[in-house]
Order: structure tokens, then C-alpha cells, then sequence
């Protein structure tokens, strides 16, 4: 899928998952900001009820929680996190940015794996090399070398 398509589904989501229906925790960060970071909570923490969610169809919900695993929790909760700023606005902008990646992500429809055998030249080619590599072993061996020299 092209970078447009996909920037569309995340405006798309953005319009029908609105920041409202976002929840934030703050905690302490591991993340830079030198002494500021053992004082100011500035790990955003975003949670998303995936159950409670009206705009998301049934579907859509079931492969949001296939696709992203161990994100959802039993409750149905999907968790993003961002400590790599200094800020509690910049991670909450972030996580929430990372969040609609996500999910547009999951919804996007893998495309269909076709089977195909392998070509007949490739298969002439292998054998044609095996046996060649074979020969090159044959002739370094003691016996070649004694058949060589009578």
C-alpha cells in the first residue's frame, strides 16, 4: 500500500477516533533529560478502550487485536508509550501519533501470498553446479592424484 493510502487511513482514523476517546497516564521516564527525569513525569502512557469504541466495527476490532498482539490486553485496552523527549506534550504527541500508525497499520489487508514453483532453468542451474562441485572435490582427491600420475 502506498504512503498516501496510508496517510489517508491515519486522517481517516484521526476523524472517527477522536482524542477524547484517548486516555493518558504519566509516570517517570528512563528516556533524556539529565536530573529532570528522576523528578518530572514525562513518560506518556496512552490507553484506548478497543471494547467500548462505537466508531470501530466489530471487524475492524478483531483484527486491530489479532494484528497487534500483546499491545491489547485482556481488557481490551491498547497501550503506546513515548519516553524519547524531554516533554509530557511531546511524548503525549508521540504516543498519539505512534497509536494511529498502529492501527492503520492493522488494518491494512496483507496481501495474499501467491505460490509459485520454482523456474526450471533455476533447478538446471543447481544441479549443473552441484555436479561441477562435486567433480572439483572428486579431483582433489588422493585417489584422482594416483590415477593422474600412472
Amino acid at each position: 500500500m502506498s504512503d498516501e493510502s496510508v496517510s489517508s487511513l491515519i486522517d481517516t482514523l484521526r476523524a472517527r477516533i477522536g482524542e477524547d476517546q484517548l486516555r493518558f497516564h504519566f509516570a517517570r521516564s528512563s528516556g533524556p533529560g539529565g536530573q529532570n527525569v528522576n523528578k518530572v513525569n514525562t513518560r506518556a502512557v496512552l490507553v484506548f478502550n478497543l471494547i467500548e469504541n462505537r466508531t470501530l466495527g466489530d471487524r475492524e476490532k478483531q483484527r486491530i487485536r489479532r494484528q497487534l498482539g500483546r499491545r491489547v490486553s485482556a481488557a481490551g485496552l491498547v497501550r503506546v508509550s513515548s519516553m524519547k523527549h524531554r516533554t509530557q506534550r511531546a511524548n503525549r504527541r508521540a504516543a498519539t501519533e505512534r497509536f494511529y500508525e498502529l492501527l492503520a497499520a492493522a488494518l491494512i489487508p496483507q496481501k495474499r501470498r501467491r505460490p509459485t514453483s520454482v523456474p526450471r532453468g533455476a533447478k538446471e542451474r543447481r544441479l549443473r553446479d552441484k555436479r561441477t562441485a562435486g567433480e572439483r572435490k572428486r579431483l582433489r582427491s588422493r585417489d584422482s592424484i594416483k590415477r593422474d600420475a600412472d
